[in-house]
């Protein structure tokens, strides 16, 4: 029995047991999400940074966010830091806490473990983003050879398990061996060309200003997951598909759209966002490669916790401290 007077503390080997084999469907409840956004169901507020004048390359950004459908609610907020010098130290990147509260009264429910279902919800939603935009991939390219990476090519394979060549392209060439070692797949390690020449190609990097040569242009039906958002060069978008997980969001914070925006002093290049596509509300020209942004909502990790707080429920999983919040009356 949970009390409000509760917290629970959701740990990582939980999480991953809750994770494990629910690719299909976490990326359900992705798009279930998405829609649910696009709808006017959410309050998903900007994201928060938390910046430090001694170390410009760290950071801490806060999402917190609401879901109201269906006569039900959620709402929460993950707190997930970036600190690129832990790779150096054989530590990962980014760790993140997620806080789930009661929405009758706002006391904190659940403390969990964010950092794996934050991969999840990256993972997911370029998973949905490679069914709804383009469908099987015949080969795919990845920059980038880091937790996220190996996310969402598991994602992918989740939707499309027959095997397809996947060139991995990394400046650390340990991470790409072990990448490909832990693959048992056609993984092989390529140039930056070789791997941007992929059907689908992927990039999930920390990188923070483009490299990608502004001269670069992609091939009509190639599908490019910008999911660090900062590798490309912004004259690479202007003759794309230019589809975003919310447009608002992503144009701010020099992303390469944003970059764009800034450069063009337009937003004609804008398509329109996943959910639109997926409603069929909006098309794409197949005489262009597409390029989906996703600045990553708030919400994509709030309903995925309180699926797993659901289930923790049920299964009385995780640890409760009793009596976290005290005396709660007045």
């Amino acid at each position: 029995m949970f009390d409000t007077k509760d917290l629970t503390v959701i740990g990582a080997d939980r999480v991953d047991e809750f994770l494990r084999g629910r690719e299909t469907e976490i990326i359900d409840i992705v798009e279930d999400t998405y829609l649910t956004h696009n709808r006017g169901e959410t309050v998903n507020p900007d994201s928060y940074f938390l910046r430090f004048p001694e170390q410009p390359q760290d950071r801490i950004i806060a999402l917190p966010a609401h879901i109201a459908k269906e006569g039900s609610r959620s709402i929460g907020i993950k707190w997930i830091s970036s600190f690129p010098a832990n790779v150096e130290r054989g530590l990962q990147r980014a760790s993140a806490v997620i806080i789930l509260n009661d929405p009758d009264s706002g006391f904190a429910t659940a403390l969990i473990e964010g950092s794996r279902i934050s991969a999840a919800r990256t993972a997911a939603s370029a998973a949905l983003a490679v069914r709804s935009l383009h469908g099987a991939p015949s080969s795919i390219g990845v920059v980038g050879s880091g937790p996220i990476a190996r996310a969402i090519l598991r994602f992918i394979g989740a939707l499309y398990p027959t095997a397809v060549p996947v060139r991995v392209h990394d400046l650390n060439p340990d991470s790409v061996a072990r990448m490909i070692a832990e693959s048992g797949g056609d993984h092989a390690a390529g140039t930056l060309d070789e791997v941007m020449a992929a059907d689908v190609l992927v990039f999930a990097t920390s990188a923070g200003t483009p490299y990608v040569s502004n001269t670069k242009r992609f091939e009509p039906g190639q599908l490019v997951l910008n999911v660090s958002l900062r590798d490309l060069a912004p004259e690479t978008l202007r003759d794309t598909n230019n589809i975003f997980d919310d447009v608002e969001h992503c144009l701010k914070a020099n992303t390469t759209p944003h970059l764009l925006e800034q450069l063009d002093a337009t937003r004609d290049f804008v398509t329109g966002t996943l959910a639109q596509v997926i409603e069929g509300d909006v098309e794409l020209d197949p005489t262009r490669a597409t390029v989906f942004s996703p600045f990553g909502l708030g919400v994509l990790d709030l309903a995925i916790s309180h699926a797993l707080f659901e289930q923790a429920k049920i299964d009385c999983s995780g640890v409760r401290v009793t009596d976290f919040h005290g005396e709660m009356g007045r």
